[in-house]
């Protein structure tokens, strides 16, 4: 038998140690350590073996146009590159209740009617339980089929036995290997589960999609080691409670990691949102100080986002500054833009900032709307609601070019609005439409004098 032997694995970079220690020397988190036993295995390689490998010279290597095959969903295809790869193993990640396992039994439903072979492994679920989720979704083609299994073992043999196109394994962190005596879901399973997939899928060329639960931090759980095993990895996000979701591709082997995908939770399953702008912009109010809408680009994708804010007289000493969707501390370096360059006495008050929809954005080119929706409720002064905007702002107030402003200015006319307020640098590369009135800006003292 072969001696077991005790290691220490960091759960967020994978870093091994002979001993436990309160700081991973990797990653630098704290109480990151957890104890693995793990068998030691001899091997020899033969001399046929070692000489086996040859380099190949770059340019004796030809390239093959991949061809990809569509999920049926035009907003997966998207963050995916162009459609599925063959042979690609994908990373689905996300917060429980979030919409991941529904998400993928609906691109099995699509594939089943393209008659691609796809088989669908839940380590969570009955069969019964699936059916009960497929009949809420559709109806189902005989090109799906179904497996309930756990064992890593008995998963390799069906899949070498049927040999599917497509491979759905739900989730990663039920899966466990006989040869290691650690319990399912502990770190040395999930690598080990994950470097099987792998291998299978690149030996027979099957795409296997791998659902993986996310930690309170929001990645996937698990040492970090599997997103860089995995060719492609996605995140699903989104409030639970919320209508929409996001899905936003973090590492992509076959194309963009910019792109995302918006879809929208309904009684029969989820469904794309084709005009996310005119579908975040619903419900804006009409005559409301401190609300402006700004252009952010995702992407090649212009989303059009309202941004609200609420400034108010402080009771104590101390203001609150909070922001939901963005970055509280930009907002902060914002303010003190505008109490420095402006004049306002923001320091005496209270600031909210909100992206309207619960959507996250980062992007600078919200600097400008930012700005002018503080400025707006502190001067109790309504923006017009045809007027959109988008520009970075730097510390000296000047409002900087942002990329792609001819996207921005199009989605915007798209939607029906008549004024767009845009670094003044950016100008000379635009295509002129006399239809738009375009105001160019070189600082946050001539936009807030437009405003007003």
């Amino acid at each position: 038998m072969p001696k077991a032997k005790t290691i220490y694995f960091c759960q967020e970079c994978g870093q091994e140690s002979s001993k436990w220690m309160g700081q991973c020397p990797g990653c630098k988190q704290w109480n990151t350590f957890v104890e693995e036993t793990i068998s030691q295995k001899k091997g020899s390689i033969g001399e046929r073996q070692l000489t086996q490998a040859k380099p190949v010279q770059l340019s004796a290597i030809e390239m093959k146009q991949e061809e990809r095959f569509t999920s049926g969903f035009p907003e997966l295809d998207r963050v995916l590159g162009g459609g599925i790869v063959p042979a690609s193993l994908v990373l689905v990640g996300g917060d429980p209740g979030i919409g991941k396992s529904t998400l993928l039994l609906q691109i099995c439903r699509n594939l089943s009617m393209q008659h691609v072979q796809v088989l669908y492994i839940s380590g969570e679920e009955s069969m019964q339980q699936l059916k009960m989720r497929a009949q809420r979704i559709g109806t189902f083609t005989d090109s799906l089929t179904v497996l309930c299994e756990t064992n890593l073992e008995m998963i390799d043999g069906v899949l070498r036995r049927e040999k599917p196109q497509v491979v759905i394994i739900d989730s990663i962190q039920t899966m466990y290997s006989e040869n290691i005596a650690s319990s399912p879901g502990s770190v040395s399973q999930v690598r080990e589960a994950t470097g099987a997939f792998m291998q299978l899928a690149k030996g027979l060329a099957i795409t296997i999609f791998i659902v993986g639960h996310v930690t309170k931090e929001g990645v996937v759980a698990g040492p970090r080691v599997l997103e860089h095993m995995v060719d492609t990895v996605l995140y699903f996000e989104g409030d639970r409670h919320a209508a929409y979701r996001i899905l936003r591709g973090v590492k992509n082997r076959f194309g963009s990691t910019n792109e995302i995908g918006v879809f929208e939770m309904r009684e029969e399953g989820l469904a794309e949102v084709a005009n996310p702008s005119e579908y975040m912009l619903s419900g804006k109010p009409e005559g409301a100080s401190g609300s402006i809408v700004a252009c952010s680009m995702e992407g090649t994708r212009p989303i059009l986002l309202e941004v609200q804010a609420l400034v108010c007289r402080s009771n104590f000493g101390i203001p609150r500054r909070t922001a939901a969707g963005t970055d509280t501390t930009r907002v902060n370096l914002l303010m003190a833009v505008l109490e420095k360059r402006l004049n306002l006495r923001l320091s005496e008050c209270d600031a909210y900032v909100n992206i309207a929809g619960g959507i996250k954005m980062n992007e600078p080119a919200l600097d400008l709307g930012i700005v002018l929706a503080l400025v707006s409720s502190y001067k109790e002064h309504t923006i017009d609601e045809k007027t959109i905007c988008f520009g970075e702002v730097g510390l000296s107030g000047e409002v900087r070019a942002v990329s792609m402003a001819n996207q921005r200015i199009q989605e915007a006319y798209k939607l029906g609005f008549t004024t767009c307020i845009l670094p003044k640098v950016s100008m000379d590369a635009l295509n002129k439409t006399e239809k738009m009135k375009l105001v160019g800006v070189k600082n946050v003292q001539e936009a807030v004098r437009y405003i007003l």
